[in-house]
């Protein structure tokens, strides 16, 4: 688990194709490796890796066909930035949200605009994430625990203090930028849950809505 604090940014060093999967060798910048063990985890760009080989300044994994299809690892290049993060300890202070490091998809960046010394930023969600982006609720870009300010839509309002700037990539982004994106964890876990017994039946996806919350009991019907 992670908490959305980025701890350093990193640099692609190396990436190299094994059958479906890509070998990713990262430079780790200022990321402290002395307790890193093989088998342990690191967020990179919001992405749960599992070490395979590291050094003092470097650490290797593994990343599969399945996160190349959910994340923006296809589009990555050699000497790319990327944040970085490792898994926190249960004596960890949480500084941000519940972050599993299980991207849910791809983002976009819509416009970026100076507010005082604090950058605001708009950008858009799959459709399919839209319904998870509520004001005030919590967003993962690219590793980054964020507070979302306002929505429209699939698109959402994000406003960034000069640390935060600083001490990730999103200083790089610019309007177009792709961005992994992880949603609040709780909201899909809830919207699971409420589906109750119908979650076991493999037939078309039932949405959560308000004529379902009435028939499962979760409002009052009308009389």
């Amino acid at each position: 688990m992670f908490t959305g604090i980025i701890a350093s940014t990193g640099v692609v060093r190396e990436l190299s194709r094994k059958q479906t999967d890509v070998r990713l060798t990262v430079d780790v910048g200022k990321l402290d490796m002395s307790d890193v063990a093989l088998g342990d985890s690191i967020a990179t760009n919001g992405v749960c890796l599992t070490v395979v080989a590291f050094d003092s300044q470097s650490f290797s994994a593994d990343v599969s066909a399945e996160t190349i299809a959910r994340s923006g690892f296809a589009h990555y290049s050699i000497g790319q930035r990327v944040n970085l993060e490792k898994a926190m300890l249960p004596t960890s202070r949480f500084g941000g949200h519940i972050v599993s490091g299980h991207v849910d998809g791809v983002g976009e960046i819509q416009s970026i605009e100076d507010h005082g010394k604090a950058v605001e930023i708009w950008a858009s969600a799959p459709i399919e994430l839209a319904r998870y982006i509520a004001e005030k609720g919590s967003v993962t870009v690219d590793g980054v625990s964020l507070t979302i300010n306002q929505v429209d839509g699939h698109r959402f309002r994000l406003t960034l203090v000069p640390h935060t700037m600083q001490e990730t990539i999103i200083g790089d982004y610019q309007t177009g930028t792709r961005v992994n994106l992880e949603v609040d964890v709780i909201a899909r876990y809830l919207e699971r849950l409420m589906l109750g017994d119908k979650a076991a039946h493999s037939e078309q996806k039932q949405d959560i809505s308000l004529a379902f919350l009435a028939e499962n009991g979760f409002l009052n019907k009308k009389r």
